[in-house]
C-alpha cells in the first residue's frame, strides 16, 4: 500500500509541475515534502586554491571538492562507517592483504570538452588511473601518505613518477574487468575502505587530465551532485548535476538545490554579520562568545527581526598543536620541546584566552574517539619549575641566548586559533624568559615557510582524515618524511622505535592488540614532543532554519546532495 501511495504522490508531482509553467521551476515540490532549487550561500575564511583532488587536502577546500568529486567510500555522518559510493561492494581475502572493489554500473562524469561525446561512464580503469594519479611522485600530489606505504609498488611508483607518470603504473593496482579493481597490499591491514573514503583519493577521468594538463586545477570534472560554474579570487559557484546518478529515500533525483555559492569572509566577524542579514545561510566555526551578536539584541528577537536559525554541534574529531622544526639547531634537543611542553597550562588557555570554548589536549595527540582509547596515554602536566630545569640542561639557563622566534600562525587576528597560539606565547614568555612573537600568515605562507625551513616553530591543526587514530599518527612516522614535503612529518621527526611500533601497528588484525600498539605510538609521541598538543575543539555552525537536511560529523564533513531549502512559516 505504501508504494502505491508514494507512486499517486509521484505522479501527482509530475503533473503539477508539468502544468504550473515556468514560474514553478524553481522550487518544485519532490516526493516527502521536499522542494527542489534555490541557492545555498556560505562564506570561508581561507582561498581555495585549487579544485583538483590530489593537491586540495585542506578542510576549507574539501568541503567545496567533495561536492563536485566522489571517492570510492564514503563515511557515513551518523555511524562513521565506511560505505560504498563510487563502489558497489568490496571484499578482502583471509588476511586483509587482497581487497576486490566492485565498481558501481550507471555512474557519469560531469558532461565536459575533454570527451568527445560530452560524457562517459566511469568505469575501473579511471579508478585505477586515480589510485595511481594518487600513489604518484608529482609535485601537486599532495595525498601520497595515503597509499604509498599499504599499497603493493607505491613506493617505488612514487620515485619513478616524479618527473611525469608516462604510462607507468602502481603494479599493485590492477584491473579485473570493466567493472572490478583488485588491490594487493605490502602486508595485511584492516581498514583500507576507510582510507579510500578519502576526498583526495576521489575519482577523475583521464581525459580532463590529458587535456588540462597543470589548467586541470581550474577545471573540475567528477561525478559529484553538483559541477563548477564559476571560481575566482571572489567567488565559487557550483550548479547543480542533472544527470547524478544517486536517489534519496523516496526515490527522489539528488541533488535538490540548483546552486551552492561560496565567497571569501574578511574575518568572522564579517561572516556573522552577513547570516545576520541573511545574505549566507550558513557560519561554519563559529567562536561561543560570538554567539550572542548573530542572535542580535533583546529588542530585536521583540520585534522579529532575529534570523531564524538553528545550531548544529559536533566534538570535532581534531587536534590544534603546536609544531617545531625538530631537526633545526632551535629544538633539536628534546629537553627544549618537553620544556616547551611543561611551561603551558592548557587548561588555563581553554578558559581564558578561549573563555571555555575547547577540550585542553591533557592526554596523547590522538583525540577522543569512540573504537580508541585516547585516555590510557598519559599527557603532560603544568611544571614550570621542571620546564626551567630541562631549558637550562639544555644550554639556556633561564632563557638566555634562546634565540627570538616567530610562530607562523595561518589565522585572521582575533580568531579562535589566533586567541589559542596568543596563550601559548604569553606562557612561554612569562614562564622560560623567551622572546617568541606571532606571525600571522595564510595557509600557502606557512608551509612556504615549513619547506623552506624558515618556520622553526607554528601552529598545525590537524582534522581526521578517515575515523581512525592512525590517521593522526602517520604524520610522525619516519617513513613519510619526502624532501621537502611539509605535510606530512613537516616536523621532520625522525625515531626508531616509533617507526617499529608503527609498522607493527599496521600490520595487526586484531583491533584490541592494534589499538595497544597505537597507544604506544601515542606516548611516544608524547614523551618526545615533536609537537605541543594543546586542544581539542567542537565544530559549531549555525544554519538559517530554510536550510533543511544538513548534516556534518566529527570530522567536519559537509554534504550538500539531500540539502533543500524550505522557507519557515512565519
Amino acid at each position: 500500500m505504501r508504494t502505491k501511495l508514494i507512486f499517486v504522490y509521484s505522479l501527482l508531482t509530475v503533473l503539477l509541475i508539468s502544468c504550473s509553467g515556468s514560474n514553478s521551476e524553481k522550487m518544485k515540490v519532490a516526493v516527502g515534502g521536499k522542494q527542489y532549487g534555490g541557492e545555498l550561500k556560505f562564506m570561508s575564511s581561507e582561498k581555495i586554491a585549487s579544485l583538483f583532488p590530489i593537491e586540495s587536502i585542506d578542510v576549507f577546500s574539501q568541503r567545496v571538492l567533495g561536492q563536485m568529486y566522489e571517492p570510492l567510500f564514503k563515511i557515513d555522518l551518523t555511524s562513521l562507517k565506511a560505505t560504498p559510493l563510487i563502489a558497489e561492494s568490496f571484499e578482502m581475502n583471509g588476511n586483509a592483504s587482497v581487497y576486490t572493489i566492485k565498481i558501481r554500473k550507471g555512474v557519469k562524469f560531469h558532461e565536459d570538452d575533454c570527451f568527445s561525446d560530452g560524457s562517459r561512464e566511469l568505469t575501473a580503469e579511471d579508478v585505477k588511473f586515480s589510485l595511481d594519479l594518487a600513489c604518484s611522485g608529482l609535485h601537486s600530489n599532495q595525498v601520497s601518505y595515503l597509499l604509498t606505504n599499504y599499497i603493493k609498488g607505491a613506493k617505488s611508483f612514487m620515485e619513478a613518477t616524479k618527473n611525469g607518470i608516462n604510462g607507468k603504473s602502481v603494479s599493485g593496482i590492477k584491473v579485473v574487468d570493466a567493472n572490478t579493481v583488485k588491490i594487493e597490499l605490502n602486508q595485511p591491514f584492516i581498514g583500507l575502505e576507510k582510507i579510500l573514503s578519502h576526498t583526495g583519493l576521489s575519482i577523475v577521468p583521464k581525459e580532463a587530465f590529458e587535456k588540462y594538463g597543470e589548467e586541470i586545477s581550474k577545471h573540475p570534472v567528477g561525478t559529484g551532485p553538483f559541477m563548477l560554474e564559476i571560481a575566482n579570487d571572489q567567488q565559487i559557484i557550483l550548479n547543480r548535476n542533472p544527470n547524478y546518478w544517486r536517489k534519496d529515500n523516496f526515490g527522489n533525483q539528488l541533488p535538490f538545490l540548483d546552486k551552492i555559492s561560496l565567497t571569501y569572509s574578511k574575518n568572522k566577524r564579517s561572516e556573522l554579520m552577513a547570516f545576520r542579514k541573511k545574505a549566507i545561510d550558513v557560519v561554519m566555526e563559529i567562536p561561543v562568545e560570538e554567539i550572542e551578536n548573530i542572535l542580535g539584541s533583546l529588542q530585536d528577537a521583540q520585534k522579529g527581526l532575529n534570523v531564524k536559525h538553528k545550531i548544529e554541534n559536533e566534538s570535532s574529531m581534531s587536534m590544534a598543536y603546536i609544531a617545531f622544526a625538530c631537526q633545526s639547531k632551535e629544538f633539536k634537543d628534546e629537553n627544549v620541546r618537553k620544556a616547551f611542553n611543561l611551561a603551558v597550562d592548557r587548561q588555563e588557555i581553554v578558559n581564558t584566552n578561549l573563555e571555555g570554548e575547547g577540550y585542553p589536549a591533557l592526554n596523547g595527540f590522538v583525540p577522543p574517539m569512540d573504537i580508541y582509547p585516547n585516555n590510557k596515554v598519559t599527557g603532560h602536566s603544568y611544571n614550570v619549575e621542571l620546564a626551567k630545569e630541562l631549558l637550562a640542561k639544555a644550554g639556556y639557563p633561564n632563557g638566555k641566548n634562546f634565540p627570538a622566534l616567530s610562530i607562523y600562525v595561518n589565522t585572521k587576528e582575533g580568531s579562535k586559533s589566533h586567541r589559542m597560539v596568543q596563550g601559548v606565547v604569553s606562557a612561554l614568555n612569562k614562564n622560560l624568559n623567551l622572546h617568541l612573537k606571532i606571525k600571522l600568515c595564510t595557509i600557502k605562507e606557512r608551509d612556504k615557510a615549513i619547506a623552506s625551513g624558515q618556520a622553526k616553530i607554528w601552529r598545525g591543526g590537524w582534522i581526521a582524515d578517515y575515523p581512525d587514530p592512525e590517521t593522526f599518527l602517520s604524520i610522525f612516522y619516519g617513513g613519510n618524511i619526502h624532501g621537502a614535503d611539509y605535510l606530512l612529518n613537516g616536523f621532520q621527526f625522525k625515531n626508531q622505535e616509533y617507526d617499529k611500533l608503527y609498522e607493527q601497528a599496521l600490520r595487526e588484525v586484531n583491533p584490541q592488540k592494534r589499538n595497544e600498539l597505537m597507544v604506544k605510538c601515542d606516548q611516544l609521541i608524547i614523551d618526545r614532543c615533536p609537537v605541543m598538543p594543546i586542544l581539542t575543539g567542537d565544530f559549531i555552525l549555525m544554519v538559517n532554519a530554510r536550510i533543511r537536511d544538513f548534516k556534518t560529523n566529527s570530522m567536519e564533513a559537509i554534504d550538500f546532495s539531500k540539502v533543500y531549502i524550505k522557507e519557515p512559516r512565519d
